[in-house]
This record gives structure tokens, sequence and C-alpha cells, in this order.
């Protein structure tokens, strides 16, 4: 896999550094993802999408400092954030599976509703559309 694959401006591209762009690539595109899910919440949050693209960016630089470069100062600077990557997906989905999103529980229960026949929504009150019964 060390073969040129072809050059761009005189730079020899080989599988292996298609696999490091492609890691760099997913490693870089976390910090948009997150500023995507803190823009549209207006406070910080680190969706679980931003943890997810640091394990498989880390994962292919790993790869490719391993065994296309073999550098160990890039297979340790890739490394660590892998594990707190993991470390912080399993408190997440430990998180989530103690304490249900609500928003999730309540389409849960509509659907419910929904499926026994004669069965009123949450948000209906039982009268009519202008109010009266």
């Amino acid at each position: 896999m060390n073969e040129v694959l072809f050059h761009i401006h005189s730079i020899g591209v080989t599988p292996w550094k298609l696999v490091g762009y492609l890691g760099v690539l997913l490693f870089t595109s976390r910090w948009f993802v997150q500023m995507y899910a803190t823009r549209k919440l207006k406070r910080v949050h680190m969706p679980r999408a931003f943890w997810w693209l640091s394990v498989c960016g880390s994962v292919m630089l790993v790869s490719y400092f391993t065994f296309g470069k073999n550098d160990s100062v890039g297979i340790l600077s890739n490394a660590f954030p892998a594990f707190v990557s993991v470390y912080n997906l399993v408190v997440d989905y430990r998180h989530r599976r103690e304490r249900p999103d609500p928003e999730r529980m309540r389409r849960v229960q509509v659907r419910a509703r929904i499926r026994r026949p004669g069965a009123r929504l949450a948000t209906t009150s039982g009268r009519g559309k202008h109010g009266k019964s």
C-alpha cells in the first residue's frame, strides 16, 4: 500500500496517505458539527456525532501513522483523543439509558395513544374546534 497512486503538485499520494487525509477530514469536521449544534441550540453542546467523528478520525490517523509512516509521535498524539472520545461515548450512552429523553418519551406516548382506538391525544382537551363540547 505504499505505491504511489497519483501525484498532486509533485506530491506522491499513496493509499495510506488517502487514509491519513480522510482521518484528518473526519477529525476536523467534528468541530463544524459541534459549531452547528451550538448555534442551533444557542448553548454550548457536544453532540454524539462529535465523539463518533473523533473516534473514526483518530483510528484512521493512528492507522496511517502506524502502517503508512511508522511515526510514534503521530501514533501517541492521535491515540489519546480516541480514548477520551470512547470514554465520552460510553458516559453518554449510560446517561441516556438511565435517563430517557423527555421528547422521545412524549413521541412514544403519542404513538401508543394513536394505536388505541378511541383514545385522545394529550394535546386535546375534549373540546371542539372553537372550545365548545
